[in-house]
């Protein structure tokens, strides 16, 4: 399409004699007046406005005023028989490009027409190459805020940030597996964060901490009346997500009957509240995790194997944080500068035996174990730096301050001989138990989450350990 040019000028034969010198390299529309011109303007793209100073009894300056206030104002070039230094200047202060005067030269009119068109053109293409040049510094900023989640410069996690980025902007639906405290809901955040979808667009279940009936409830909402207490309508995790992403934490816990459900929505992309025969179209990007092996779970019968495939399309596996010991000291570096900030405190240094602890440490509660050691050593800290003992009694510091000694523990336990010490494996599960407990004031389920291992485990151990220790 050729670029559009308005005339617009009182007198026929100057419209006429501009039609005819433009039609043949430009689209051309003329008008009589400034009503007329508006018409134009309001329903066309013009590219450049061709105007009397005079129109009757409207002006020229005030269409040239009109103008500007349009999304993409057009090049604006004034036309007069009574030019002077005082109105060229005035016209130009109004926002006219260029200024000439009557009787016209036509090739001269031309001329300028072409040249606004290509300062358009120019001025245009410049836009265009800002708006990018923003946008691509947005997603690249954007990567960066996705991915500082994830702290450390170990090669598995150089991996997995090169999975998060090349499956966010996918709708592809993401498996994460891993331990406890590995930082699963972490890649789901940075998952999204690079995924193009709205920010607060993000929504968070955790199956675990429902019961099968809440958690039908809670993914698919209700109907006012689908059951006693369902006093008003109910919209669900999945409506709520809609263009956005739905993270469902410990999804191996979900019972059969949501398992099913669950299944429908990810293949049909509909959801039906309870009570409630109407599909819901939904357009969400499903990210799931869990520290349970899905597979046995098939296996045993458990977990249903198509909801397995559906939701394994893409799976990233999180390794345990004493897999990744070059990222101990990254991550405690961060903790000590969030939780001195956050405390109001001074920012302080961990003591070179304190970071050796660090170092040797097992971790079996990963990343969270290692930020709640930081809260508490900063928190506790009345000196220059963070020293041993200001790091909580749950890290053992006497058994694993030497990590050659952990090494023959390892190895002992492997050949299943006595460890060389005055307490055997039950005193390590006890002293382990009772510190978690302690930490958590109690709180078992708090305490196995710490522990890496389910409340149901940590019921049975300490039943067990309880058994060994009345023993004769």
């Amino acid at each position: 399409m050729n670029p559009i040019v308005l005339i617009v000028d009182d007198e026929k034969p100057t419209r006429d004699g501009l039609r005819q010198a433009l039609d043949e390299r430009f689209e051309v529309y003329v008008a009589a007046d400034a009503r007329e011109a508006r018409q134009v303007l309001k329903s066309e793209p013009v590219d450049v406005l061709l105007t009397d100073l005079r129109l009757g009894t409207d002006s020229g300056m005030d269409l040239l005023d009109e103008a500007l206030t349009l999304t993409t104002p057009p090049v604006s070039i004034m036309m007069t028989a009574y030019g002077s230094v005082e109105t060229a200047v005035e016209a130009m202060r109004r926002g006219a490009w260029h200024f000439v005067t009557k009787p016209l030269n036509l090739e001269e009119v031309e001329l300028l027409v072409a040249r606004a068109v290509r300062g358009r053109e120019i001025e245009s293409e410049n836009r265009r190459l800002t708006s990018e040049n923003h946008e691509l510094k947005k997603k690249t900023a954007s990567q960066s805020a996705g991915l500082e989640r994830l702290i450390g410069k170990s090669q598995a996690l150089m991996r997995i940030g090169e999975m998060v980025t090349q499956v966010a902007p996918t709708r592809a639906t993401v498996l994460i597996e891993g331990e406890s405290g590995t930082g699963k809901e972490l890649v789901a955040h940075a998952l999204h964060d690079l995924s193009g979808r709205p920010a607060d667009k993000l929504v968070i279940v955790n199956c675990a901490a429902l019961s099968p009936q809440l958690l039908e409830s809670e993914l698919f909402g209700h109907e006012k009346g689908a059951f006693t207490s369902a006093h008003q309508r109910r919209i669900g995790r999945f409506e709520q997500a809609d263009g956005g992403t739905l993270f469902l934490d410990e999804i191996g816990e979900i019972d059969a009957t949501s398992q099913v459900k669950l299944l429908r929505a990810l293949s049909e992309r509909t959801v039906e509240r309870v009570g409630s025969n109407t599909s819901i179209a939904v357009n969400v990007r499903v990210v799931a995790a869990t520290n349970r092996n899905l597979r046995e779970l098939v296996t045993s019968g458990q977990f249903r194997e198509d909801l397995f495939f559906r939701l394994n399309v893409v799976t990233i596996k999180m390794p345990p944080l004493r897999d990744r010991a070059e990222d101990i000291v990254l991550l405690a570096s961060s903790f000590l500068r969030e939780f001195a900030e956050e405390n109001g405190r001074p920012l302080k240094p961990l003591s070179d035996e304190a970071l050796n602890l660090l170092r040797h440490y097992t971790w079996p509660g990963n990343v969270r174990e290692l930020r709640t050691a930081i809260e508490h050593g900063v928190v506790m800290s009345n000196e220059e730096g963070i020293e041993l003992h200001h790091l909580p009694a749950f890290l053992d510091q006497n058994a694993l301050s030497n990590p050659a000694e952990n090494a023959d523990l390892t190895n002992v336990a492997e050949k299943g001989l006595a460890p060389p010490r005055e307490f055997n494996l039950h005193d390590l599960e006890m002293h382990a138990i009772r510190s978690a407990l302690r930490h958590t004031s109690g709180n078992r389920t708090k305490a196995a989450d710490l522990l890496g291992i389910s409340r149901r485990t940590l019921q049975r151990k300490l039943k067990d350990l309880s058994s060994a220790s009345d023993a004769p």
